[in-house]
């Protein structure tokens, strides 16, 4: 994500971009098993201009992500983006 983010002249270096991840785990037959990950992405001192260009990278970045690629088809994965 952080990236993509660089590609578009925002700056997501030295903090600025977090992410905080949360699982879903499940019993399935005495096994535990992750259902589902939502993670969620905090991008600070975003300029106004540059927000519309952050959501699009943050729109495309499950399709180039190797762990949302890896996984994501057998694991719910959903991501958000919000500003400080």
């Amino acid at each position: 994500m952080g990236g993509a983010l660089e590609a578009r002249g925002i700056d997501a270096a030295e903090g600025k971009l977090t992410a905080e991840a949360e699982g879903e785990v499940v019993v399935d037959d005495k096994v535990l098993v992750i259902k589902r990950i939502r993670v969620r992405y905090r991008l600070s001192g975003c300029p106004d201009d540059k927000r519309e260009a952050a959501e699009r990278a943050h729109g495309l970045h499950a399709a180039r992500c190797p762990v949302a690629r890896s996984i994501g088809g057998s694991i719910e994965i959903t991501t958000e983006l919000g500003f400080d």
